[in-house]
């Protein structure tokens, strides 16, 4: 079976531009099989048309993950390597092979496997490949990715001065990670006149051990035309495919998204050689959705808001590298009617003793959209998953508690004249609606003890550094605590949006576009963020523009 990606007709006409687009898809290979008579059958051999990739890598497992043009069995290979890409020989020798699952149709030809039981604070090139029904063989896609440092270790050097896997790696200088949000949204789809999605090429280059997307990981509301008119006059060119002409209601067209945002060659590149922390947000079901909406879009012949994320939810878990905690063959499960059953995406992950990731998922158990003045609670986490947060971070003994938020805490998000789209409700009194479940969430962190907590988040489409603290608060039952923000990566940049002061934040830096809208051409407008882990312990933060020039930096000190 062949894949279902379909390019329009501009994009066969330009060669050039879909070489570059599918660089990962070779020529055709061809593999033979001899029938009984002798003679010769030649068939195509499968490919992995959106390369490869890895997420939620830990100091021991790893989610290893790719798709494939048809039906075939998922195979990787992992070996330990230094940090030139030479395979390690001796005491720090590991090489595994693992058979993973069926890629078939019902997952649209993508397939995952947990790699568990890795040496940690270990550099592993990374093959993967399929066989098909008839045994043959697909095209071969390398990558890399290092597992983190162990509970003994302290930036990848053991408590005697070894690393982790035993002394034959050399230990990192201190861990690096990125994090962003927002591709493909507001019509920017791939122009590969400008070299694609270069925000990604930029990540790459800082050469980090992780990647925290935010959200918006496609604008599934978003129709990409072949062509914009930008405000200066210049004409922005998209490849376009036939899913991502019109909003996404099927879960073809939801899949085909997802699909579309890795024929970026810059993308392919980041995710086969940087391991992910996939979130989502709003847009890859609908703009500023909560559940039970009824959407008032004349786009839209399914506007059961439930159903659309239902489809949307599916399509995103089968094409990120997350963990699935329920089947790790399969990405999520099918319940005993058949019916598709997502793992959870809220999480932790572990990155060894100086830093843990705790990703929010504030979409899935969100209240309506109302002015956010209740005088009670309303959900923007949900109760469960308001137990869990001040639970594992509490009990966290990691240094650095990285809470990962995929909507911004003190930033006044509307969602029309009256109603808001995210936690806060333009009111600096008293937390009211949302704001009381946050409150509640930093009082339990205060009571508990917790330190070194930062938060990192996009969805604004702008970069922008946020201090919060109790004495310029109308709420002071907390700590204070750095909130940092980075996006659009490859998106219409915005903002900057006004602030709630219910929790006392300061506006240190930001920067924005220069109009509403404004395209990702010159990357002067499109943010990513950069973590450094010191030596001595310090959290060194930059915000970077796609050119990967830092705008901002901060350098914070544990508290003890």
């Amino acid at each position: 079976m062949t894949s279902n990606l379909h390019v329009s007709r501009r994009t066969v006409v330009k060669g050039s531009v879909l070489a570059a687009a599918l660089a990962s898809v070779p020529a055709a290979a061809q593999a033979s099989q001899a029938t009984p008579s002798g003679v010769a059958l030649v068939r195509n051999r499968l490919t992995l048309p959106s390369g490869i990739a890895t997420g939620d890598v830990t100091s021991d497992s790893a989610v290893l993950w790719s798709r494939a043009s048809g039906a075939g069995r998922m195979t990787a290979v992992l070996r330990a390597v230094d940090d030139g890409g030479e395979v390690l020989r001796g005491r720090g020798a590991f090489e595994r092979v693992l058979r993973g699952p069926r890629a078939t149709q019902a997952s649209d030809f993508t397939a995952k496997i947990h790699a568990g039981n890795l040496p940690s604070n270990t550099r592993f090139a990374l093959e993967i490949s399929f066989e098909d029904d008839g045994g043959a063989a697909s095209e071969t896609v390398r990558g890399s990715f290092r597992t983190a440092p162990d509970a003994g270790t302290v930036n990848g050097k053991g408590r005697t001065g070894a690393t982790g896997n035993g002394g034959d790696i050399p230990a990192s200088s201190g861990q690096s990670f990125v994090w962003t949000g927002d591709t493909a949204g507001q019509g920017w789809g791939i122009n590969e006149e400008i070299g694609g999605m270069r925000g990604y090429r930029a990540m790459h280059q800082t050469r980090p051990d992780f990647f925290i997307h935010s959200g918006d990981t496609i604008y599934a509301d978003g129709p990409i035309a072949e062509s914009v008119v930008e405000k200066d006059g210049q004409v922005w060119r998209n490849l376009v495919t036939p899913e991502v002409s019109k909003v996404a209601e099927t879960l073809t067209e939801f899949r085909g998204r997802h699909r579309y945002n890795s024929m970026d060659v810059n993308m392919r590149a980041l995710f086969a050689d940087v391991p992910v922390i996939a979130q989502w947000d709003d847009h890859e079901t609908h703009n500023n959705w909560y559940p039970g909406q009824i959407l008032d879009d004349s786009r839209y012949t399914v506007r059961d808001v439930n159903t659309l994320a239902a489809r949307g939810r599916q399509a995103w878990q089968e094409n990120m590298p997350i963990a699935d905690s329920s089947a790790i063959w399969r990405p999520g499960t099918f319940d005993d009617a058949g019916q598709y059953q997502p793992a959870r995406i809220y999480r932790k992950i572990s990155r060894g003793p100086q830093l843990d990731i705790f990703c929010l998922d504030m979409r899935t158990y969100k209240s309506p959209n109302t002015d956010g003045k209740e005088p009670y609670a309303t959900a923007i986490l949900g109760q469960e998953q308001v137990d869990w947060l001040v639970s594992e971070v509490s009990k966290s003994k990691a240094t650095w508690k990285v809470i990962a938020n995929d909507l911004p805490l003190g930033v006044v998000v509307p969602d029309g004249p009256v109603n808001e789209e995210s936690v806060s409700n333009r009111d600096d009194g008293a937390p009211l609606g949302r704001e009381l479940e946050l409150a509640g969430v930093l009082s339990a962190f205060k009571r508990n003890g917790v330190k070194n907590t930062v938060w990192l988040t996009a969805d604004v489409h702008y970069c922008a550094a946020h201090h919060y603290s109790p004495e310029r608060a109308a709420f002071t039952d907390f700590d204070p605590f750095w909130e940092f923000v980075a996006g659009p990566i490859a998106a219409g940049s915005f903002g900057p949006n006004s602030m709630d002061g219910t929790f006392g934040p300061e506006v240190v830096f930001s920067k924005t576009g220069r109009f509403a809208g404004e395209s990702p051409r010159d990357g002067e407008n499109q943010f990513f963020g950069h973590v450094q882990l010191g030596e001595d312990n310090s959290f060194t933060v930059s915000l970077r523009n796609a050119n990967g020039a830092t705008v901002f930096s901060k350098v914070l000190t544990p508290e003890r």
